[in-house]
């Protein structure tokens, strides 16, 4: 046998283990059998909700989106005594990988006309450890919305799209496919203190969810017994 032949055998052996060390062999799934409808509470304190499907949606039709999110939820919550209302969108896929991941903000508010205004990344009060998230105004023609969101690879809770996309790769080589979520919430207006009553919106939401499903929205590691508010 050659010396070339050898070193090309080699090669492709070490080629082959490097890729079964690296595809995927565990599922990390937070959400179980669980629906969002069953988590998040349609009502708390004084807010009170609607199913809408007039949301700008993170998706879209066909078998792509159907593979991508296997659960979404859209609701307006209205308080009492109060024409203030916050747009919540969730939306929750089984499976994240380098050909099916969650849609960012920054990716599908521009798709419907919006331009990303401000994108900055805060930390929400919750827990221990705070909450990731990012805070963004999307201005488009004759509206715009002030948005809170955050997204869950798996246990991480990345704040933009390269610490997505290493969180997925550090899964992968650790042999796990994790799920996602992405969860938004949004007031219509430019309102400069609207930050703060969604990041107090969230707080009460959280707060009403069973301790045993804070997972599935948040991950393991956050808890939000504490008072939440913007840094």
């Amino acid at each position: 046998m050659r010396r070339r032949d050898v070193l090309v055998g080699g090669a492709a052996l070490a080629a082959a283990g490097a890729s079964w060390m690296l595809a995927p062999r565990e599922t990390l799934d937070l959400m179980g059998r669980a629906k969002l409808a069953e988590i998040v509470p349609d009502r708390f304190g004084a807010w009170t909700s609607e199913l809408s499907d007039k949301l700008v949606q993170p998706k879209t039709r066909g078998k792509l989106a159907d593979l991508l999110y296997s659960d979404t939820l859209s609701r307006i919550y209205r308080r009492a005594g109060h024409e203030e209302q916050v747009m919540m969108l969730i939306a929750y896929g089984s499976t994240q990988s380098d050909l099916l991941q969650l849609h960012r903000p920054e990716t599908c508010y521009p798709a419907f006309g919006y331009r990303i205004a401000r994108n900055e990344q805060v930390r929400l009060k919750i827990g221990e450890k705070g909450l990731p998230a990012r805070e963004m105004l999307a201005v488009g023609p004759g509206r715009s919305e002030s948005i809170l969101y955050w997204t869950r690879i798996g246990d991480a809770l990345p704040t933009d799209g390269g610490e997505q996309r290493l969180v997925r790769l550090r899964m992968a080589m650790a042999g796990y496919v994790p799920d996602g979520l992405l969860a938004r919430f949004s007031i219509e207006g430019q309102d400069t203190a609207a930050g703060k009553r969604l990041a107090g919106f969230v707080q009460q939401m959280l707060g009403a969810v069973a301790a045993e499903k804070l997972p599935a929205l948040i991950g393991r590691a956050h808890h939000a017994n504490d008072r939440s508010s913007i840094e």
